[in-house]
């Protein structure tokens, strides 16, 4: 495990010596991404610094949306910037913009596919979530973490490590939960909001997905997938059945889940796999220009359907399996 004491310190100095500062989340945004861009936002506010929280998604996730100050993600990049803070981001190229890249760059994320594209490179695939690393950021620099910082971090916490259940999740990680915990957050409320207020469309499109179930490899590779056509059908936005794939992973006998989701002219994939994998999916994903970690990883196929991103996957695994 890496001491980012030094790069916290840098980090720390250049956002005090900038003027204003881009923080940047990738699309199709998940609650790590998001909840530790909007733990730096209330940093910030809280200390007068400008800066903006950017997400080029057409959609937020709508359980996300009682995290403070939600509603000031923007989908709009300021005419000027002297500092990006790409957080979650394991490629920058999964932001979906092209940014000034004559400003300085702050890299935070805990994607092992991360290739350290900043200036100032806050990057350990030990850590569980970005949310996790970001919390060494405050505490390394005396930063108070305020009842609604402890709240953002909590959320990317609890999501990424699927509530406390990936590997990475150590003692460390519920330390840091027990600091979190003496802000007063209010643990039963924040899940409530985030867990309990799923929408009727949600419902209407997860029959449909799961219907398209199918094995490969005598079982131990499972693939869904979701239809653009499905959400106008139902009301349903792009993410709104996200975890649907890590549902699929509890069938017994599979040891890879595979999302497909038509979006435009693109497919992206999600793959999950069971702790005892010996595949890496980072690698898999990296081979159709993705990433990730071992056991999450993903990747955007343009151009092909979701029958032609199958048979590419399903070739793909032939040289793994």
């Amino acid at each position: 495990m890496s001491d980012f004491t030094k790069e916290f310190q840098k980090a720390y100095k250049l956002i005090n010596e900038s003027h204003y500062i881009l923080i940047v989340t990738h699309i199709n945004p998940d609650a790590d991404t998001l909840s530790s861009a909007l733990a730096l936002s209330n940093y910030m506010y809280r200390n007068n610094i400008n800066h903006k929280v950017y997400n080029s998604s057409k959609y937020l996730p709508r359980n996300l949306d009682f995290l403070p100050r939600f509603d000031k993600i923007t989908d709009t990049v300021p005419k000027s910037y002297d500092l990006i803070i790409y957080v979650d981001c394991g490629d920058k190229r999964r932001v979906g913009f092209e940014f000034n890249y004559t400003c300085k760059v702050i890299n935070i994320d805990h994607h092992q596919s991360n290739d350290n594209y900043g200036d100032i490179n806050i990057v350990d695939s030990d850590k569980g979530s970005t949310a996790e690393l970001l919390f060494g950021f405050f505490k390394n620099n005396e930063i108070k973490i305020t009842k609604e910082i402890a709240t953002c971090l909590y959320i990317g916490i609890y999501d990424d490590s699927i509530a406390f259940t990936t590997p990475r999740t150590n003692s460390k990680t519920f330390e840091v939960i027990n600091t979190l915990v003496t802000t007063n957050i209010e643990i039963p409320k924040i899940l409530e909001s985030y867990l309990m207020r799923e929408t009727l469309a949600k419902y209407r499109l997860l029959p449909k997905i799961l219907q398209t179930l199918e094995l490969y490899f005598e079982g131990d590779i499972a693939i869904i997938y979701q239809k653009q056509e499905w959400l106008d059908i139902t009301g349903a936005t792009f993410n709104e059945c996200d975890e649907v794939v890590n549902e699929i992973l509890k069938i017994a006998i599979v040891k890879i889940a595979i999302y497909l989701r038509e979006d435009n002219n693109n497919i992206r994939i999600s793959l999950r796999g069971k702790d005892d994998i010996k595949i890496d999916l980072s690698k898999v994903a990296n081979t159709l220009n993705g990433g990730g970690h071992k056991n999450a990883a993903g990747a955007t196929l343009s151009g092909v359907s979701i029958q032609q991103a199958t048979t590419r996957l399903l070739d793909t695994f032939k040289n793994y399996i």
